[in-house]
């Protein structure tokens, strides 16, 4: 083991061996010494400290040093009342403060003492107190910002992980000080206790020994505890000052000498004015004349010279500003920089700002916290981070939503005002400005708050503009899923199977398939608003099915069977299914129609007979529509990929569903079928 792994512990069980063992003088002088060096070594590293975690230990040694302090006490007073010799250091500190005035000494040291004390221990306990109830409660605030920041993509992970940890230091530490401040306080006072018992014991122990004169022992007792308590309390009074030093220290980036120079001396129009009032106090009668005029003459000139300096240096940055500007132009990391295109972005006009401002009461950012929630607990993806950006070439209360750098929806806000739905079952109307709702154009209108309750009576559903925005986002989001899934964010998803499946995942891959072709086979998925949170059910049917073909659109198909019970749950729900079939003669036509290649299999057919099959597909699910029932198309599990790419232009919503993929409890009626004529 490494001495500096065990330097503390030997240390402190030093400092406790000094409590029991007897020292003698000389070994005395050296750790009272030691303890005024240690002392002031820590003061100045309070003062040139940039901040207070920079000294984080400090809690710890205060506790260590005032251990040092009180055993090196203890052994003093134990050589003081048994020998009356407690080394050169404790005379000499009495000798030159009493001076041969014992009454003087005296009151120098309770001077001492009480200031130590009551002054700048009392401050340090207080500020201490303070700071630590006040980090405690801006933790909250803190945390949210940070979370703020992430979400906004200011920050990325690991910083929001560093600044997090940062903020819990700071919360240690300001706690620790808080307790830690109290053992400076009752060092004090064991300090004046230890200087009563001195005194009177050595005096009485004297007298008894019969040692001399009652005068004599008076004054060589008082000189020894007094000298005891400034060898004491001199290192006591440095660590107090440094402990004041610590806890009110503000977050900079220089030193404390630095900081007193800079912030004081910043001002040439202070010291000119100071100058002013010290040459009228010099010419005041009965006042020095040469102390404050010489005063007034070195204030007057450290203004002007100050005055001269910060002229300078603001001419000095507006020419580095403007070479920096040049230079920054030139930079060719600056076009690089303006590549780079975010996957979500969600831009606005300055009248929304409110919206998304915490400042101004907005929520928007923990709106787009839980938007991201709610899509990976419902298609299992991991959704990129949303950019909110203000555009001011965009309408006050415009917004735009774009995916990869270009807007695929857009709407526009009242936001004194509330949208108002009708579910289908208003009769009544009410007053308002006509309007569509964004996320999925149904017609609604704007009230005011005036007439808010009176639509919520009606029967309306009412919206505020934060949800409208929020809506909109997520509907967005859930169509451009299959866009957002990369190659990147397919192997994050892997990796947190592999934790529990390393099994499966080392099976498949990469030794049968690629990440590319996994993230082919979700996009899929998720293009039809498949799920793919249960990944390993995934991966188990491509396990089992990539021997046999390695067309990913063949390999989604299977996948989609082995999720029947997913997919008749979010599709149909009930035990219960009205749905439109196809003509078996029109599903041999389209599989007539199949193309095989190389790189996959593709549906060629005469343009006329794709458009008489689009329009009978119309007619059947206006029908159904026209029932209040969501259209559902059947098909046999060959024909339903190609089906559904067929429709996929005319009608994209349209949920094209095989027979494989429902849930063997789920009875199915066709009320319609898709015929052409031949």
């Amino acid at each position: 083991m490494k001495f500096k792994d065990i330097s503390v512990s030997v240390v402190v069980i030093a400092i406790v061996l000094i409590i029991i063992i007897p020292v003698p003088p000389g070994l005395l002088d050296v750790l009272l010494s030691v303890n005024i060096s240690l002392a002031l070594l820590i003061l100045l590293n309070t003062i040139y400290a940039k901040d207070a975690l920079q000294f984080s230990i400090f809690p710890s040694l205060l506790l260590i040093t005032t251990l040092f302090r009180l055993a090196l006490n203890i052994s003093s007073t134990k050589l003081i009342l048994s020998t009356g010799n407690p080394g050169d250091v404790v005379k000499a500190f009495g000798g030159f403060v009493i001076q041969g005035e014992v009454v003087v000494g005296i009151i120098v040291f309770l001077i001492i003492t009480i200031v130590q004390f009551m002054v700048i221990t009392k401050g340090s306990e207080r500020v201490s107190e303070v700071a630590a109830r006040f980090t405690l409660d801006a933790m909250p605030g803190k945390q949210m910002a940070i979370d703020a920041d992430l979400n906004t993509g200011l920050i990325s992970e690991q910083d929001a992980k560093e600044r997090r940890k940062e903020i819990q230091r700071e919360a240690d530490f300001y706690g620790a000080m808080d307790g830690a401040s109290k053992f400076v306080k009752n060092d004090a006072i064991v300090g004046i206790v230890i200087t009563f018992i001195n005194i009177i014991g050595g005096f009485v122990l004297g007298a008894v020994r019969g040692e001399g004169e009652i005068s004599e022992l008076l004054y060589v007792y008082t000189n020894l505890t007094v000298g005891d308590g400034l060898v004491s309390q001199i290192p006591a009074l440095l660590i107090s000052t440094a402990t004041g030093f610590i806890v009110t220290r503000a977050a900079s980036d220089s030193n404390l000498s630095n900081d007193l120079l800079k912030q004081i001396f910043q001002n040439p129009l202070v010291m000119f004015l100071a100058s002013g009032v010290l040459a009228l106090l010099a010419l005041v009668p009965g006042l020095p004349f040469f102390p404050f005029a010489i005063l007034a003459v070195v204030l007057a000139g450290s203004g002007y010279s100050l005055r001269t300096a910060l002229q300078r240096t603001e001419i000095q940055k507006e020419v580095e500003v403007e070479e920096s500007e040049v230079e920054e132009i030139r930079k060719p990391e600056n076009v690089v920089s303006l590549l780079q295109v975010d996957p979500i972005e969600l831009e606005f006009g300055y009248g929304i700002i409110p919206l998304a401002d915490v400042n101004q009461g907005g929520d928007l950012l923990d709106r787009v916290v839980m938007i991201r929630r709610q899509i990976a607990l419902e298609l299992g993806i991991v959704v990129p981070v949303i950019r909110l950006r203000d555009n001011i070439q965009l309408n006050p209360n415009e917004y735009v939503i774009k995916i990869k750098g270009i807007g695929v929806a857009q709407g526009e806000l009242m936001l004194d005002h509330y949208m108002a739905m009708n579910p289908g079952t208003v009769e009544e109307k009410v007053e308002g400005i006509e309007t569509v709702e964004p996320a999925f154009g149904l017609p609604a209108v704007w009230v005011n708050e005036s007439q808010r309750e009176k639509a919520e009576v009606l029967g309306y559903t009412i919206v505020d503009p934060p949800s409208i925005i929020a809506t909109h986002l997520t509907e967005i989001i859930k169509n451009h899923t299959h866009e957002l899934l990369g190659r990147q964010d397919v192997q994050t998803l892997i990796d947190n199977v592999k934790e529990n499946h390393s099994a499966l995942v080392d099976e498949l891959i990469p030794k049968q398939m690629s990440y590319g072709e996994v993230q082919k086979v979700l996009s899929n998925l998720l293009k039809e608003g498949i799920s793919i949170r249960d990944l390993v059910s995934i991966l188990e049917t491509l396990a089992d099915y990539i021997t046999t073909t390695r067309d990913t659109d063949v390999l989604t198909e299977y996948v989609r069977q082995n999720l029947a019970r997913a997919i008749s749950s979010k599709f149909i729900g009930s035990a219960r299914a009205n749905v439109i079939t196809l003509d078996p003669v029109l599903e041999q036509t389209i599989m007539d129609s199949v193309q095989q290649t190389e790189q996959g299999s593709y549906l060629a057919m005469d343009p006329s007979a794709t458009q008489e099959i689009i329009n009978e597909v119309y007619r059947q699910v206006q029908k159904i529509l026209s029932m209040g029932q969501q259209p559902i198309i059947l098909t046999s599990p060959m024909v339903r990929l190609y089906f559904k790419r067929l429709m996929e232009q005319a009608i994209p919503e349209l949920i094209v569903l095989s027979y494989n993929e429902l849930d063997s409890s789920i009875e199915v009626q066709s009320v319609g079928m898709v015929s052409v004529a031949k």
